[in-house]
């Protein structure tokens, strides 16, 4: 399986955008997943403040209804609470398990999430692998790649900046002074 991921200059050797063939679901699409979810699986949530997967685990555990379960072998609590070594180690099957790995790891992911039962792997931003996605779409899975799961949810429910994060500012216009 090749697992790359693409940046949207096209360095010299790595496919551009356009070279991808493989095409996710479409916006409204990702809003009934996020609007029938329940709970959320984090794969390669991280106990660093510095890392992505703690700003989404964040947002996720304060700004959404959703249950939300982390994993990772190596850590034991994250935001107060467990820390799971696998997803077959989850109180419940995941409406969504959300991937914080390298591409070359989201066929193992993939096999993970078939054998727990879940519905929906979702790969986050920057992380591209196209043989992985259809070869879980060819199972059953619904699959979302190289998409933010807390920019998707704060963009459709209307809590979104440009640089991904809610200002708390309702109006584009600026304030007189």
């Amino acid at each position: 399986m090749s697992d790359t991921t693409i940046p949207d200059t096209g360095a010299p050797g790595t496919p551009t955008r356009s070279a991808r063939t493989w095409q996710g679901p479409d916006a409204r699409s990702r809003l009934r997943i996020l609007r029938q979810a329940r709970s959320v699986a984090i794969v390669g949530a991280s106990p660093n403040p510095a890392r992505s997967s703690y700003f989404v685990a964040t947002y996720l555990t304060s700004s959404t209804p959703y249950r939300v379960y982390f994993v990772n072998p190596r850590a034991t609590e994250i935001l107060g609470q467990p820390v799971y070594p696998d997803l077959a180690s989850l109180p419940e099957v995941p409406d969504i398990v959300d991937v914080f790995r390298k591409g070359s790891d989201i066929p193992s992911v993939v096999d993970d999430v078939l054998a727990v039962g879940a519905k929906t792997i979702w790969v986050q931003l920057g992380i591209w692998n196209e043989d992985a996605a259809r070869y879980a779409e060819s199972k059953g899975l619904t699959v979302v790649m190289d998409r933010c799961i807390k920019i998707e949810h704060a963009r459709f429910h209307g809590g979104l900046h440009l640089m991904g994060f809610d200002t708390g500012q309702i109006t584009a216009r600026k304030t007189i002074r």
